[in-house]
């Protein structure tokens, strides 16, 4: 494995810039008895090198993220998924043997931080690093941000419950002592915790630990259920659901096959912003071609509404209890043009991405109007239609949560998205330490924060 002093840092001059200097000078200083002296053969014989030194440059100006990831407890992590350490020294497990599986169903949409933790640690044993977009580096001092390995949303969804004998969840266990441990850590003190990533991907993780730790980089699913002073956009980073449908692979349908023009499937009666799922239902349920009805995952959900999006033209993503849902990434997955309504929703890698190329978007306020959804979707004709089939299939890889990770699968696009935060992260970092030798002594990361309206509701569903 390549150390990470090998790897070129963010913000230091490149190995081109070297070599451009290297060139350039004695060229310039020379310039007159070159142009007299050198013959063709020699010139030609230059401008060879100089290109074999542009194509290494070249191939080498993708910068690895590097990344310094604590060596948490087991509990934290694979513990939660059934596996147990052997001794204490033993924290991970040899993943080239044997991965522990994550629990299925809905527990998957949530793994993100799962996956990122599988691609770090098989960066360590991973020879070739050319698709890589993050690396684990040893030491914190070489590394651009540290990454906190707890797995919060399977922690929510199976340890939010106080099981006999004790007196505290599992959760609020775990929360007490990832602030405990990270509070103490070097990295934490030196940044503020400003340069760590955790990951809160389920809207209901980390409810308590969140207004403690929220300096750190969240990659959540949404701004749903944060006051904008602990998420936001500028600081944090969205990373997409996985998928719970099947991937179409193969896909040979065409406009004309797909018969079902807006197709819906999942729970109708929701709070907050997912009120305008029942006036769509109202407003839809007898149209001839619209698929709208109730539905979830149980017995053979999933598998209905796989068959049901493959076959249709368009697919709705409403606002539910927050203003995502694992419907926009399973309608990527079946080639099903997207339909957004949810006026607060916030898109991965969207700095990079144009969603208008393969989504439509449509205002909540316009949605329900009469005949007004309707008459845009008929609208749409083959041709445009078939333009955003295409580009769904083009960028559907972005969605895909596998191991071992593939080049700009969803883990890489992550890892990237993270990268283009980190000059901006240092900057925060380097400002707070101007007044530093006048400034008295502060816990910044724990000041306390008002709580939005809807920060403690449990009654989350998809």
């Amino acid at each position: 494995m390549r150390s990470a002093s090998d790897e070129q840092g963010h913000g230091w001059p490149s190995r081109c810039s070297w070599i451009f200097f290297g060139h350039a000078i004695p060229i310039l200083i020379l310039l007159p008895q070159l142009l007299g002296i050198l013959e063709t053969e020699n010139l030609d014989k230059a401008r060879v090198n100089w290109n074999k030194n542009s194509r290494k440059c070249d191939s080498n100006k993708k910068p690895i993220l590097k990344v310094y990831m604590y060596d948490l407890p087991s509990e934290f992590h694979f513990d939660l998924l059934g596996w147990k350490s052997v001794g204490k020294k033993n924290v991970w497990p040899d993943i080239r043997a044997e991965v522990p599986e994550y629990p299925g169903g809905l527990n998957l949409q949530h793994s993100i931080e799962y996956w990122l933790t599988l691609d770090l640690l098989s960066s360590e044993f991973t020879e070739n690093l050319n698709f890589r977009s993050a690396m684990r580096v040893n030491n914190s001092s070489e590394a651009d941000v540290v990454f906190v390995p707890f797995f919060s949303s399977i922690s929510y969804n199976r340890g939010s419950k106080v099981k006999p004998g004790q007196k505290r969840s599992t959760n609020v266990i775990l929360q007490e002592k990832l602030v405990n441990f990270l509070t103490a850590q070097e990295e934490w003190k030196k940044s503020g915790g400003k340069d760590h990533i955790i990951v809160v991907h389920h809207p209901n993780s980390l409810l308590d630990a969140r207004m403690k730790l929220w300096p750190a980089m969240f990659i959540l699913s949404d701004f749903g259920r944060y006051p904008p002073t602990i998420a936001n956009v500028e600081k944090d980073v969205i990373a997409p659901y996985r998928h719970v449908i099947r991937s179409y692979v193969n896909d040979s349908s065409d406009f004309d096959s797909r018969q079902t023009l807006l197709y819906f499937q999942g729970a109708i009666y929701r709070k907050d912003g997912g009120i305008i799922r029942q006036e769509l239902y109202y407003m839809l349920k007898n149209e001839t071609d619209v698929h709208f009805s109730f539905g979830n995952f149980q017995k053979d959900g999933a598998k209905q509404a796989s068959k049901g999006m493959q076959s249709s033209k368009f697919c709705l993503n409403i606002a539910g209890d927050t203003p995502s849902s694992n419907r926009l990434f399973d309608a990527i997955a079946s080639h099903c043009v997207p339909v957004i309504i949810s006026d607060e929703i916030e898109l991965p890698y969207e700095d990079v991405l144009d969603y208008s190329e393969f989504c439509i978007f449509v205002r909540t306020s316009d949605a329900v109007k009469d005949n007004f959804l309707l008459n845009l979707i008929r609208n749409i004709g083959k041709e445009e239609w078939t333009r955003m089939w295409r580009r769904l299939k083009e960028i559907e890889h972005f969605y895909e949560f596998q191991y071992p990770s593939q080049e700009n699968d969803a883990v890489q696009m992550i890892w990237q998205a993270i990268s283009r935060k980190v000059f901006a992260v240092k900057r925060e970092i380097h400002r707070v330490r101007r007044f530093s030798r006048t400034s008295f002594p502060r816990e910044r990361a724990l000041r306390s924060v008002s709580v939005p309206r809807n920060f403690v509701d449990s009654s989350f569903e998809p």
